[in-house]
């Protein structure tokens, strides 16, 4: 469907859509789940060949009288917002076991029902899928070369590029530009007031809609600030708690794991589980997921983070990077339907990303913002995968240092470095 013609926006293409499209061959009804604004409906409508948006008062006031009409269209079919009116949800199966045809409908969401009415009635209908943030491939106008994820696990060493990494200023405004769809042509003022209006929109609104919340909007929003300065570590609700008592004296830990768990509801925070393979040593894997939010600028924004204050601040920017680069690679990986873990032991050996497919295929990934880290980047995946039972795991697909300034190379060890301005699909 014309996005222009219907919604007077142009689409910009996402990595999404050949997800998207692979599922509406495989299922009778898709399901895109994803946090607000991160572009679920331009994504569906561009697929779609009919509509209907469950918020729209119109719509509203045909499911009082009429429920099944919505259901009558062009397919696919779109029903937007449909956590609007969970009953949509029995009918759309009801008319999917009916129907001959895959790819009947799609389905978008910005929450989880309280009950989750989706988890044990859409097994053999639905497929369900996250629509994430854009990717800075997705978002930059500019790009230093294209390196596929998907070629670097068929065996494919990208070309030699030493210009390929752009300067550290050009890394800071690739964090700071939203990966929300219609946040990514602001200028850095607007895109900073705009995502500073999300997290009061989320504080004072969005979590009143899906829960009742005992503590002032303020309590959030110092949550969602807490969560932004742990980004892409092993963060505790202890630590969470403390931090909150600053301003809330007597909240207790299982509040703030509450409060977490509806910001994932609302798909704000995303954990990164473990990796747990089979080792060598007799180090224990460490199973603590981490926590990201769903936009690196959302949480650089939570933090009150400008272009200068991180150029004066590596150690925050670091975070923010490795937060950018988990992020980015769990979008390029999901046409390939790859899963994004991390790897820590008892002896404090880690791996920032581990990918795994469906096929066995892994790959070992870390994360450094400077180009000169690259030896020490590759020396630190050598030495976790040395320990790591390959003839149980299979040897990594591909070893990849993700560098903010450094070249594209291929070291004498065959590890891969490659700057985050350069991945692709």
């Amino acid at each position: 469907m014309d996005t222009l013609k219907v919604l007077g926006r142009e689409y910009r293409p996402r990595v999404m859509d050949s997800v998207l499209r692979e599922a509406l061959e495989t299922a009778g009804a898709v399901v895109i789940e994803g946090a607000r604004a991160s572009g679920k409906t331009m994504t569906a409508m561009n697929a779609a060949e009919s509509f209907a948006f469950v918020d729209d008062p119109e719509t509203q006031a045909l499911l009082d009288i009429a429920p099944r009409s919505l259901l009558v269209g062009d397919t696919p079919r779109l029903l937007d917002e449909w956590q609007g009116a969970p009953d949509l949800w029995n009918l759309v199966r009801r008319a999917v076991d009916s129907a001959t045809d895959l790819g009947q409908f799609i389905l978008t969401g910005s929450a989880l029902p309280p009950d989750d009415i989706t988890r044990h009635t859409g097994a053999g209908r639905f497929l369900r899928l996250r629509q994430r943030t854009m990717s800075w491939w997705e978002k930059m106008d500019w790009r230093s070369g294209e390196v596929s994820l998907s070629a670097l696990f068929d065996g494919e060493a990208p070309d030699v590029d030493l210009e390929a990494g752009p300067d550290i200023d050009s890394v800071i405004d690739g964090l700071l530009r939203p990966g929300f769809p219609a946040m990514t042509g602001m200028s850095m003022k607007q895109s900073a007031a705009r995502l500073r209006g999300y997290i009061d929109d989320l504080a004072r609104t969005d979590l009143q809609r899906i829960a009742v919340v005992r503590h002032d909007p303020a309590v959030i929003k110092h949550l969602i600030s807490a969560l932004a300065r742990s980004v892409a570590s092993e963060v505790t609700f202890a630590t969470l708690t403390s931090d909150l008592r600053s301003i809330a004296p007597r909240i207790d830990e299982e509040t703030v794991s509450n409060y977490v768990s509806l910001l994932q509801r609302l798909f704000i925070v995303e954990a990164q589980p473990p990796w747990s393979p089979t080792l060598r040593s007799r180090a224990r894997v460490r199973t603590s997921p981490k926590l990201h939010l769903v936009d690196p600028a959302l949480a650089a924004a939570a933090l009150g983070a400008s272009q200068q204050s991180l150029r004066n601040d590596l150690n925050t920017l670091g975070v923010l990077f490795e937060s950018a680069v988990t992020h980015d690679l769990t979008v390029l990986a999901s046409p390939l339907s790859g899963e994004v873990r991390h790897y820590r032991d008892s002896n404090n050996k880690e791996i920032d990303v581990i990918i795994t497919l469906p096929d066995g295929r892994w790959a070992a990934i870390e994360t450094k913002l400077g180009g000169r880290q690259l030896s020490a980047g590759a020396e630190s995946l050598n030495s976790v995968v040395s320990q790591i039972d390959t003839s149980k795991m299979g040897f990594p697909a591909f070893r990849l240092v993700v560098t903010g300034t450094g070249p594209i190379v291929v070291t004498e060890d065959g590890t891969i470095s490659v700057p985050l301005s350069a991945l692709a699909p």
